[in-house]
């Protein structure tokens, strides 16, 4: 029997668990202004999944790395999800760097 299939999707379901954990704290703490570092990271995790070797580590990373884009898109949702009174706010947010150049920009989604 090959386990290989059921230990990556296992491994995924709870990278996406947390990716909920993360999103609802991230947005809270460091704010919607983050998605483009937080798509930079992403994009980063599923190109080194190229380059590894071992098959398992490299779905892994690639899983990984496509939880932490839809994360990047899920910042701005959840941003209304918070002014909508479904979350608590936090107003003291940590800003990135270029945050005014950011600001412009147009968030994505899904």
């Amino acid at each position: 029997m090959n386990f290989f299939g059921v230990l990556v999707g296992l491994a995924t379901l709870l990278m996406i668990g947390l990716g909920f954990f993360w999103v609802i704290r991230g947005e809270r703490y460091f704010g919607v202004l983050w998605w483009p570092y937080v798509l930079g990271l992403g994009l980063l995790l599923v190109a080194g999944s190229f380059f590894v070797v071992a098959d398992w580590a490299s779905a892994l990373l690639g899983a990984l790395g496509a939880s932490v884009i839809w994360g990047s898109t899920e910042l701005k949702e959840q941003a209304v999800r918070t002014e909508l009174g479904w979350y608590p706010f936090y107003g003291q947010k940590i800003h990135p760097p270029l945050a005014d150049l950011i600001r412009r920009w147009p968030a994505p989604h899904l």
